[in-house]
């Protein structure tokens, strides 16, 4: 979790009991709490969480103390009884001492004071998810390990040794997996098979237990054999002891995961034993296709084929001898940076020209022949292995089939720095009233006088700029701050309607109009300014995301039946179409600034806007032209019958109107 955007992605997924009896810090705390969970389950006293604490599976709880029927406290000693490990956080207005000390006795995660101080809660909610992840990997580890010991439990490794670690027994299976003979382990301390690249606080930690604690250590351990090689062991230690509670000796029960492991594992301790690696992670492509229409049994076939021509394709200034297979069609090669000769240009174009090669590579397996075709993603240096693998992952997400990902983590990093220091400046903004409106004249192309204006929202920072939303308004739709922003430039459009006798433009996504207490605020805004509300344009932007088209129909029936108008913004790219008119059926359409600004020079761009106007005027819907920068684009666009004209060539966005 390093940092909100990766906050959030996890805490959506899991489900909140939020337990508040008193309606307006209910509905201020939602407001919050809907930015990091999609999945609340409210309850309006205790007795009523308790309920829906039985009746759903919940992942966290967050809770007041003082309600009717049964308070906070109660209730989480009833849940205690239930779940022991239930993560439960606090947030009460009463500070007294005995509450908190009650708290802590029933183990709860956190103990916030109303109002929510977003940076405290963001604090604990961090410290929580890390323990719901680690208990998730825990349960995870645990299932795979059981698998691991079914198929290994014919080959169980016996060992016992005294309190010293010296091995007084060792069965075949020891002897075999070591290469040590009986002979060679009895009377030899366990280090005899202690990997040197075995973290020692794994053996701390371990000693800890079995010998302080006297209680069983379980854990996975790297080895090594008579002759060096790696072997990986499941182990369980169980200290022995007499009848006063002594340690006498230890006995160890292992299981031999090498070929469970081996691959990612040894990968990974390949990379980690070099500071220099060269690692190359390959992926057939749509693999995961290949398992749904041929089955797991062919794609296994054809994984094990593949990788047995993969091989033979490896550019031989550069030889990879071994190949990992990761499974789920993805295959790595590594080895030491300084055994490649090539420099990062010929590694480039080495690896460009070996993809070009397979994929010409048909993979013939029984009566299916498969037309292979790969992505690639390699880096070099200390951190190729994770740089790779993250690289993959951005070749999956914008569908390229090629990334050097060499220092693409710590691009990544210094990204996700500055989009954190972008959002502590959004805040900034919000608590010090320091997000604004400036408003752009919108003219009447027969009169050229204005007639409406855009609201465009800016933030000054604390150095007194005035920053555009480009600076900061896609940052904070990745945290819980846009909301706050809508409706800071909702309050100011509003308020700039008793400041002129104009028309107020007011841009919304879906993602605003899809929130219930944007909607709510619209509404009371709309009840607010009853006789000034047919002077409202709402701009419908684009957006690919639209959860709900009811719900976007539904709001523009409502804002309609005070007056106010609809505008869709950036007609004629993007995702805009003229099927989307028949749902929205709009009172204005924006033609999008890319056709306006290229309309002197771009034939394409004059026939669409020909198009649109030709199609606004049979239905009576009003045109109006963004990126008006001079006056030939001006004059165009009043001979082509556009309505109205925005843009640099008549006014620049001014603070004028509040």
């Amino acid at each position: 979790m390093q940092d909100l955007q990766s906050i959030i992605k996890y805490s959506s997924q899991l489900k909140l009991l939020y337990v508040e009896d008193d309606e307006i810090a209910r509905s201020s705390t939602l407001l919050v709490l809907e930015e990091f969970f999609n999945d609340i389950i409210v309850a309006n006293d205790g007795q009523d969480g308790l309920e829906k604490y039985e009746q759903n599976h919940i992942d966290m709880v967050i809770t007041d103390i003082n309600m009717p029927h049964l308070s906070g406290l109660d209730m989480i000693e009833k849940i205690r009884g239930y779940d022991s490990e239930a993560f439960i956080l606090i947030l009460s207005a009463y500070n007294e001492a005995d509450f908190f000390t009650q708290s802590i006795k029933m183990d709860v995660q956190g103990y916030l004071l109303k109002p929510l101080n977003t940076e405290k809660f963001l604090g604990i909610l961090k410290k929580i998810l890390d323990k719901i992840k680690l208990q998730d990997e825990v349960a995870k580890n645990l299932h795979l390990l059981n698998q691991y010991q079914q198929i290994t439990d014919k080959n169980s490794i016996v060992s016992k040794t005294d309190t010293d670690g010296i091995i007084t027994y060792a069965n075949d299976e020891f002897c075999k997996i070591s290469g040590y003979t009986k002979e060679e382990l009895i009377g030899s301390n366990h280090n005899i098979v202690k990997h040197p690249d075995t973290p020692i606080s794994t053996y701390e930690d371990m000693w800890h237990t079995i010998k302080d604690k006297k209680e069983v250590w379980q854990g996975n351990i790297r080895n090594k054999t008579k002759n060096g090689n790696s072997y990986y062991i499941r182990s369980t230690i169980k200290p022995i002891t007499d009848k006063d509670g002594n340690i006498v000796e230890y006995i160890g029960l292992q299981y031999n995961i090498t070929d469970i492991m081996n691959p990612k594992k040894q990968l990974q301790d390949l990379t980690n034993s070099t500071e220099e690696s060269l690692v190359l992670i390959i992926k057939i492509e749509g693999f995961d296709d290949i398992e749904k229409y041929y089955g797991h049994i062919l794609s296994q076939k054809i994984e094990n084929k593949f990788a047995d021509k993969v091989l033979e394709f490896i550019p031989d200034k550069c030889k990879f001898e071994k190949i990992y297979i990761l499974d789920d069609g993805e295959y790595a090669f590594t080895k030491y940076k300084k055994e490649c000769d090539l420099d990062e240009e010929d590694i480039v174009s080495e690896l460009k020209k070996f993809q070009h090669e397979i994929n010409d590579v048909d993979i013939n397996v029984g009566d299916v022949d498969y037309d292979v075709s790969i992505l690639i993603s390699f880096a070099y240096g200390s951190d190729a292995l994770e740089n790779a693998k993250y690289g993959l992952k951005e070749l999956l997400k914008t569908n390229q089939d090629f990334i050097n990902a060499t220092s693409l983590i710590e691009q990544n990093r210094l990204s996700a720095e500055k989009n954190i220091k972008t959002l502590k400046m959004v805040k900034k903004a919000i608590d010090n009233f320091k997000i604004i409106s400036y408003f752009q004249p919108i003219i009447n192309n027969k009169t050229k006088k204005i007639e409406k204006y855009e609201s465009l929202v800016r933030l000054i920072n604390e150095d007194g700029e005035v920053l555009s939303p480009f600076v900061f308004l896609d940052i904070a739709k990745k945290g819980k701050y846009y909301a706050q922003i809508t409706h800071l430039v909702l309050e100011n459009s509003f308020n700039a309607l008793k400041n002129t006798n104009m028309d107020i433009s007011i841009n919304l996504s879906a993602l605003d109009i899809e929130k219930p207490l944007t909607r709510e605020k619209l509404h009371t805004l709309l009840e607010e300014n009853k006789k000034d509300a047919n002077r409202i344009v709402f701009e419908l932007l684009e957006d690919e995301k639209i959860k709900d088209f009811e719900v976007i129909k539904s709001f523009i029936t409502e804002i309609k039946s005070y007056g106010a108008k609809i505008a869709i913004d950036d007609f004629g790219s993007g995702y805009s179409n003229f099927e989307r008119l028949l749902n929205y059926q709009p009172d204005i359409l924006k033609i999008d600034g890319s056709l306006v600004k290229n309309i002197e020079t771009n034939s394409y761009s004059l026939s669409v806007v020909k198009t649109i106007v030709a199609f606004a005027k049979e239905q009576n819907i009003k045109i109006i032209a963004e990126y008006v920068e001079n006056e030939n684009i001006y004059n165009i666009l009043s001979s082509l019958g556009v309505d109205y004209s925005q843009g640099y060539y008549f006014g620049k966005p001014e603070n004028n109107l509040t």
